[in-house]
């Protein structure tokens, strides 16, 4: 039965741990017999929640870190899990010594704030706190702490000079044809068309393969990408996905088909020697020679499907399908991303509710 007693002048805790197995501490001296009872059914809840450890039992956050990552690895992408151990080794490291079950919320914040004073940036700070979030949600799942103090923690937020420098880069159609024309080189023309006309990243191009291409449906089906000298799987169903192909795309790539000829990998867009191409060689040599010919501003690759998504929102095309053709979860994260695109107004719409109420029944709207 669990009990406080005294010897020698100092308050000790006895009891059995949810395992049986017999708990003795003696307090510091100083500690009072009501603040001895208090730690005890402090103690006796973690053992009925069965969460409680012996202190020379209870892990570090690093060894937590270690056993989390080695978990993770076989199911994530190796560039993903390189991520997190990075994030784990440099950016988590003044944790790493401190027993998981003594850090709280107000030193995740403590954290948070000496991020932010090292200037880094907001995208990057919100990496570690997932990874320490995911970290400290092992460990509760694995009964080492009783919460993630992490949940509790306020959250940086984005601020207006956040929106003002992750303001979406995208081409106008004027820009896009003075593009085109200023890539010479009739492979990476077309790479760069592709990108723009369907949205498509850059490891999915590198991916492709002709066996992806119906020609007879006009659409390009995404199976694959090509990152860091591997081929992978799309990380999520919804990337596995069909996009449509214009007529004018179509036909440029059945010309390109002809004219690359065939490599033992069947890809669309081979380098020299048949293999997936090199990202840092084809900016390089041809996407930042392009931009600078055109004398357009110096954007990176991914603003090519952000161009593509500005476009389709311009048109006024379905949330809907705008997400299934860019390979997003939901449509929630296309709006995250591209609703400042929207239009706030929208006259014709109203125009449209007006003849659908009143046109359809013959009635006409009066006001007094």
């Amino acid at each position: 039965m669990a009990c406080v007693t005294k010897r020698n002048g100092r308050y000790v805790i006895d009891c059995y741990d949810q395992y049986g197995q017999r708990y003795r501490k003696t307090l510091p001296k100083g500690t009072t017999k009501e603040e001895a009872r208090g730690l005890l059914q402090e103690i006796e809840k973690k053992i009925n929640r069965r969460t409680f450890l012996h202190e020379k039992k209870v892990p570090t956050f690093g060894e937590v870190a270690d056993e989390w990552l080695k978990y993770k690895k076989q199911n994530l992408r190796a560039t993903t899990w390189n991520m997190y151990s990075y994030i784990s080794r440099v950016h988590l490291a003044e944790f790493n010594e401190r027993k998981i079950t003594l850090i709280n919320t107000r030193d995740v914040e403590r954290w948070i704030s000496k991020k932010q004073d090292e200037k880094k940036a907001l995208e990057s700070i919100r990496r570690f706190i997932v990874t320490m979030n995911q970290i400290m949600n092992f460990a509760v799942r694995h009964k080492l702490i009783d919460a993630n103090p992490v949940q509790s923690a306020e959250k940086p937020r984005k601020t207006v000079d956040d929106d003002m420098k992750n303001q979406l880069r995208v081409l106008q159609p004027k820009q896009i044809r003075k593009f085109i024309e200023a890539t010479d080189d009739e492979k990476y023309r077309l790479i760069f068309m592709t990108a723009i006309m369907t949205g498509m990243r850059q490891g999915e191009l590198f991916g492709l393969k002709w066996e992806d291409v119906d020609f007879r449906k006009n659409q390009i089906h995404v199976k694959r990408s090509f990152n860091h000298g591997q081929f992978f799987s799309p990380k999520t169903a919804g990337s596995i996905r069909s996009i449509d192909m214009s007529p004018a795309l179509s036909l440029e790539l059945k010309k390109w088909k002809l004219a690359c000829g065939q490599n033992s990998l069947d890809l669309v867009f081979p380098n020299e020697a048949g293999n997936p191409m090199d990202s840092l060689n084809m900016m390089k040599r041809y996407f930042f020679p392009a931009l600078k010919k055109a004398e357009l501003p110096r954007i990176v690759f991914h603003d090519l499907r952000h161009t593509y998504a500005s476009l389709l929102i311009a048109q006024g095309e379905n949330i809907k399908y705008i997400q299934n053709q860019l390979g997003h979860a939901t449509p929630t994260m296309t709006l995250d991303v591209y609703a400042h695109l929207l239009k706030p107004e929208n006259p014709e719409a109203a125009l449209r509710l007006e003849r659908t109420i009143f046109d359809a029944t013959g009635q006409n709207l009066v006001t007094k």
